[in-house]
């Protein structure tokens, strides 16, 4: 880019900017799940998924009730797809690459855990209708992720935000229903329309 905006382009010129980590940074990734990284994968109903293949990169949002990743080994992961909008962003990003980077959050604690590996598409029966939602409703796959570095991210950014402030919680007012900010983007949608189907699939079909 020639903007003339000042940037950095090099890790020299960064590290100019910004100091060296602690050591107990540098030490802290681990290649395993400890009991604290079990405990707190337990504890998680959320968590995003980051991925890429050639056509770009990704983000998703992943949840459910807490401890709905399953913790096979100290190696192993199984997070089972949920019903979505069927884009398959992330599935289709694995099925390229298969690294991943997984980001979980726990309500009302300040430090997250962040997990990177690489990923595969698992459909075996057995293991799909182990995760089934009242033994009934089957994820079409779920992702097993190989788990290459873990490590506990400092709540800074969380304290900053003062995420889990039930008192800075914004108000459905504040924002407009998903429906209504489609028919401003999308040619031919039908804002009152979109947003009714929408609640009966928040309500009736989140699974």
């Amino acid at each position: 880019m020639s903007d003339g905006v000042a940037q950095i382009c090099g890790v020299d010129e960064l590290r100019q900017v910004y100091d060296q980590p602690a050591e107990t940074v540098t030490k802290k990734i681990l290649d395993r799940l400890d009991a604290h990284c079990r405990r707190f994968i337990a504890l998680s109903p959320y968590l995003t998924v980051a991925s890429t293949s050639a056509n770009g990169t990704d983000c998703s949002p992943r949840g459910d009730e807490p401890g709905f990743v399953r913790v096979v080994d100290d190696r192993t992961l199984l997070l089972p797809d949920r019903r979505g909008n069927n884009l398959l962003d992330t599935l289709q990003n694995v099925l390229a690459r298969p690294d991943v980077g997984l980001l979980f959050l726990v309500p009302g604690l300040t430090e997250t855990l962040r997990v990177n590996g690489k990923a595969r598409i698992v459909t075996d029966p057995q293991v799909l209708q182990s995760m089934a939602i009242k033994g009934k409703i089957v994820p079409s796959s779920a992702m097993e992720i190989a788990v290459e570095q873990v490590y506990f991210h400092c709540g800074r950014s969380i304290l900053r935000a003062d995420l889990w402030n039930p008192d800075k919680r914004v108000g459905r007012d504040a924002f407009p229903m998903l429906g209504t900010v489609l028919a401003d983007q999308v040619a031919g949608v039908d804002a009152e329309a979109t947003n009714k189907r929408l609640e009966i699939a928040y309500t009736t079909a989140l699974y």
